[in-house]
């Protein structure tokens, strides 16, 4: 049982646990996360925080059945609290998410057989094999999904199984092979280095799912590369360069009769403890780049230091996608390309559509709740 007691000046409760474990508890925490201040079928927040002074004193502490107790010193309001609560709440440490899953980085070594894979059927019919397939696709950002059925909506379908498809200028979906008039280098025969998709929209796209569908051409291999192994080497063998493509942005622009969508981004995105949460390299839709000339020199050094670390063996795997397979990857992790093909040889053919990331993280969330009741 857990044992509570009032801290100080009576605006925070210490709590500590049989196992030793203890924690402060702020009064204004408490006061805000009261189990009555929030809607019982929603689950969201109905309590007005700016009801309440935020140096609101406790008045009482005391435990029921392992319940912590807490009567507030102003007016008649008393908040319960479960041991479970406060033990999954201690402040400072962050709420535990199913799908917080710890990124394993792969290099050039790595093969198309020692990436997580699942049948279409598992996936389609077996919510806890999607489940694991969806935590190791986080794991590596990269995966392989076979036996595909040969029908051009079946790469959708597995994708609509996760979460909602996201819809850019070029649609719910897109297809890749080459096409007269081509608006993007994807709709060509030529080679595509290694890059992200759609760096010049406010947000990238999440998850990509790739169904290949055919590929008889000679050529048309496929390459991928971990961002996340090419930030971690860049910022232990040049510090500068990496902290550069971590803070200044730079513009990205894709343009054609219908659509002008430019925005700037850093190369590297950070997140609050300085862990690298995405890439942003796609050299083809980079624009012009507008930093003041004196930053130019040591910034042009830096995307050059990456660009060619996307070229290096070391990073890139390279493999061949077959008709019936579907590749799904983090666009934000995990850059892909291809090599030239020849059309006259043979039809190649890949169906793709984008499932963001905050789509793919929910569905880890919900089967995992499913799979634990």
């Amino acid at each position: 049982m857990i044992t509570a007691h009032l801290h100080g000046d009576a605006r925070a409760i210490d709590v500590a646990w049989p196992d030793g474990r203890s924690a402060t508890f702020p009064a204004i925490f408490l006061r805000d996360n009261c189990p009555s201040g929030f809607h019982p079928q929603t689950l969201e927040r109905e309590f007005d925080l700016t009801s309440v002074d935020v140096d609101i004193e406790i008045g009482d502490v005391s435990l029921d059945n392992g319940d912590l107790t807490v009567t507030w010193k102003a007016g008649d309001h008393t908040s319960r609290f479960s041991a479970d609560w406060l033990s999954a709440h201690t402040p400072g440490t962050a709420f535990d998410d199913p799908a917080d899953v710890m990124p394993e980085i792969w290099r050039g070594t790595t093969s198309k057989t020692d990436l997580p894979s699942a049948t279409a059927a598992d996936l389609l019919s077996n919510d806890s094999r999607l489940l694991a397939f969806l935590r190791e696709t986080k794991r590596t950002g990269l995966s392989i999904v076979t036996d595909m059925a040969n029908d051009a909506e079946a790469g959708m379908t597995v994708a609509r199984r996760i979460g909602f498809l996201r819809e850019t200028n070029f649609g719910q979906t897109f297809e890749v092979m080459s096409k007269p008039d081509p608006t993007n280098l994807a709709y060509t025969s030529h080679a595509l280095p290694l890059h992200t998709d759609l760096p010049n929209q406010e947000l990238a796209p999440g998850f990509q799912f790739l169904h290949c569908l055919a590929n008889e051409a000679d050529g048309g291999g496929s390459t991928f590369c971990d961002g996340f192994a090419i930030a971690q080497d860049l910022k232990a063998q040049d510090p500068d360069a990496f902290n550069l493509l971590a803070t200044v942005p730079i513009p990205f622009r894709f343009q054609d009769n219908g659509y002008d969508i430019r925005n700037h981004h850093t190369v590297i995105q950070l997140d609050h403890s300085g862990a690298v949460t995405e890439l942003r390299i796609n050299a083809h839709i980079a624009s012009v780049f507008d930093m003041p000339a004196d930053q130019m020199q040591t910034y042009y050094r830096a995307y050059q230091t990456i660009l060619g670390m996307t070229r290096a063996p070391a990073y890139v795997m390279t493999t061949r996608l077959e008709g019936g397979e579907m590749v799904i990857f983090d666009n934000r992790r995990a850059l892909h390309g291809r090599a030239a093909f020849d059309p006259s040889t043979g039809f190649r053919h890949l169906r793709g559509c984008y499932v963001d990331r905050g789509e793919f993280e929910s569905r880890i969330r919900v089967l995992s709740r499913v799979n634990a009741s």
